[in-house]
């Protein structure tokens, strides 16, 4: 049985906790929420393609995705993980282009997509707003930069030392279901085996300790200076 539809005044609650909507007027959130469409999706289906127009603005609720760009042959480059309370696909607000990535659902997920001409309408009549979006978008873009230098500059070791502490609460990165070698692999720009060989690297050196649940960061100090943080 598929989730069920929030109620209409949550959703203008959501609304008003996205940062770039946050302390607007409860009736242009009105207007806002009766322009968003509920979408449910299941493991391994599309949110969207890339190519497709862009239809709006999404708001996670649910679930993770992951956005991504593949090659010919079909190899996957993961961007970005998406978790509740997400937003995502601005250059759906602010062009009118196509999807630059396409995103997947890796579990259960529920979302709401925020029609682009309602979105447009409210940018045009509250430029904070759309200041507001382009600040989200160049967040963005900063870590898509860094992303781009990491995988140019530094190897699959630093790579994964970095994301370990980056993603880390308590020293602890929980691995979902979905979060499996070949997932990991593909945000890091490698492949499984060698990813492989670099969690044994670190495992045996002490720094962490991996199990299908989580991966324990048990010397934080040396896996910063593993990931090269001081340079």
């Amino acid at each position: 049985m598929d989730p069920i539809r929030p109620p209409h005044s949550e959703l203008i609650h959501t609304l008003g906790t996205i940062s770039f909507l946050h302390g607007l007027e409860p009736t242009i959130l009105e207007e806002v929420a009766a322009a968003a469409l509920w979408r449910v999706y299941r493991p391994g289906a599309p949110v969207f393609w890339e190519g497709e127009q862009a239809a709006g603005l999404y708001y996670l609720c649910s679930g993770w995705l992951k956005v991504v760009k593949s090659s010919p042959e079909g190899r996957e480059q993961v961007l970005r993980f998406l978790g509740p309370g997400e937003t995502f696909n601005e250059v759906g607000v602010l062009a009118d282009r196509p999807n630059p990535a396409t995103a997947i659902a890796l579990e259960d997920a529920t979302l709401w997509l925020i029609e682009r001409a309602a979105l447009r309408r409210l940018l045009l009549a509250h430029p904070d707003v759309a200041l507001r979006v382009l600040e989200n978008m160049a967040d963005r873009v900063t870590g898509l930069v860094q992303l781009v230098a990491d995988l140019s500059l530094h190897s699959v070791e630093v790579r994964l030392a970095r994301f370990l502490l980056d993603q880390a609460q308590d020293d602890e990165v929980v691995r979902r279901r979905w979060n499996t070698q070949s997932e990991l692999a593909a945000r890091l720009g490698t492949v499984p085996d060698v990813l492989s060989r670099a969690l044994r690297t670190l495992s045996d050196a002490g720094l962490i300790a991996v199990d299908r649940q989580r991966i324990q960061i048990l010397n934080p100090a040396a896996l910063g200076q593993r990931a090269q943080l001081a340079l």
